[in-house]
């Protein structure tokens, strides 16, 4: 599957029957540097649209929604110990959570890279 993204500059994309969410390149751009990364406990269940995560920069603390419902089924330790990897390498190793979707159909009214790419120039 390829990356799908919301408007609220997350990404997501299948790893098997789970999916790894986290913000987009875009998003680590415009936060700056990123000191502090609070993630969600694993077995935590979200419905689309709850906020799921927080991150804070130097410059301002954001929140990270919930792009699809589901359960937490794995959580990235290594950004909470090292938020800079957050700015290194947003949409890989940096990677927030992965979620067992509850309604896998979500995922159909992400945008796809294009759109995104469109979407985040005019925003």
């Amino acid at each position: 599957m390829t990356v799908k993204y919301t408007e609220d500059h997350e990404w997501l994309k299948s790893e098997g029957d789970v999916y790894v969410i986290g913000v987009s390149a875009h998003a680590a751009e415009q936060l700056g540097d990123v000191v502090f990364v609070e993630l969600p406990e694993v077995g935590k269940t979200f419905a689309k649209g709850d906020e799921m995560a927080v991150v804070e920069s130097v410059k301002a603390a954001s929140d990270v929604y919930a792009p699809i419902s589901g359960d937490i089924v794995e959580v990235n330790t290594a950004i909470v110990e090292e938020p800079a990897k957050v700015n290194e390498d947003p949409q890989g190793a940096a990677w927030f959570v992965k979620i067992k979707p509850s309604n896998p159909a979500e995922i159909d009214g992400l945008m796809d890279e294009g759109a995104y790419k469109d979407f985040a120039a005019n925003s």
